[in-house]
């Protein structure tokens, strides 16, 4: 059989840190999409000094060596989809949607991956800032928990939504507010009034996510891991409302690269052609198996085994 004759699978270019314990970061994304028959792109943007009980720096590289990057591999292979994950520096935030920006047909996942680094956010306000104007608008599936979510609203402009292109109809958040009731701090619980008048000029969820569609992202998929509940709800919303929502057993954890795992799994699956609701529930089904499979390699959290399909019937074997 000549070279080449073989069907190319869909190619993925993620942008995203290097994480050592191949738990989250471009390693995780390599596993997972090659787990779901895709061919993974990686420009490592970042390197994370990490074990698996965590990170204990980031070392961002020079957005000049991220671009040369990106523009060889794209010069070079035609893909199908782009995610991007932790970056490192809004210098590297602008450098990767100025080349977004030359593929607006290319559907983009966005993980904001707001992760923390020696007690710190590894995603100052610069950096939010960064992505809110200069990312957001290409995003076709934005990946987050409620914290994640309500950072990046806040640093949107809340007048993003109201024009609109065309004459577009502003968000209206009531479509889904119902589904996103304020959640209390304990921890707030018995603080004073003067925290307690911040918390009523504090951005809903519901008025979050309608500002980032708003922006411009397609969709927005709130995970509810860090929710309470025996279950792990996750929602998809859209311009028209609540599109899906799904709910899962809540696994023991803590697991290293979960949300990593969903947001690949999910551009992993619209690359192969499918619908975002389609995307997302593939996804979300792909990242229970692997989470459910995971494996603990050192001394901190649990890694997702994204090959549970090639593993688990070897395991289930060696454990009789």
């Amino acid at each position: 059989m000549p070279l080449g004759s073989t069907a190319v699978p869909p190619v993925v270019l993620c942008f995203a840190t290097s994480d050592a314990t191949a738990g989250a970061g471009l390693q995780s994304d390599v596993l997972t999409l090659a787990s779901m028959g895709c061919h993974p792109l990686s420009v490592i943007a970042a390197i994370s000094v990490r074990d698996t009980r965590g990170v204990e720096e980031l070392l961002a590289l020079d957005a000049d060596a991220v671009d040369a990057q990106a523009r060889a591999l794209l010069e070079d292979i035609p893909v199908q989809a782009f995610k991007l994950g932790m970056v490192g520096s809004v210098e590297n935030v602008a450098a990767i949607a100025e080349i977004l920006s030359d593929y607006p047909d290319v559907p983009l996942v966005l993980e904001p991956a707001l992760s923390v680094v020696d007690g710190e956010e590894a995603a100052g306000e610069d950096m939010l800032a960064a992505l809110a104007e200069l990312v957001l608008p290409h995003v076709t599936v934005l990946v987050g928990s409620r914290s994640e979510v309500l950072q990046l609203a806040a640093m949107t402009p809340d007048d993003e939504g109201e024009e609109g292109e065309e004459g577009e109809d502003a968000i209206d958040s009531d479509d889904f507010a119902e589904l996103f009731p304020p959640v209390a701090d304990e921890d707030d619980a018995d603080e004073g009034s003067e925290e307690a008048e911040d918390e009523d000029d504090a951005l809903s969820l519901a008025d979050a996510i309608a500002r980032l569609l708003g922006r411009g992202v397609g969709y927005v998929l709130l995970t509810g891991v860090g929710e309470p509940g025996q279950q792990v709800v996750n929602v998809l919303v859209g311009r028209e409302g609540v599109v899906r929502t799904d709910a899962w057993e809540r696994l023991a954890g803590p697991f290293l690269g979960a949300g990593a795992t969903l947001a690949a799994a999910l551009v992993g699956a619209l690359a192969h052609g499918m619908t975002v609701p389609e995307a997302v529930r593939e996804a979300q089904e792909f990242t229970w198996q692997a989470l459910s499979s995971a494996y603990r390699p050192g001394m901190g959290m649990a890694i997702p085994d994204r090959f549970f399909w090639a593993r688990g019937a070897e395991g289930d074997d060696a454990e009789a």
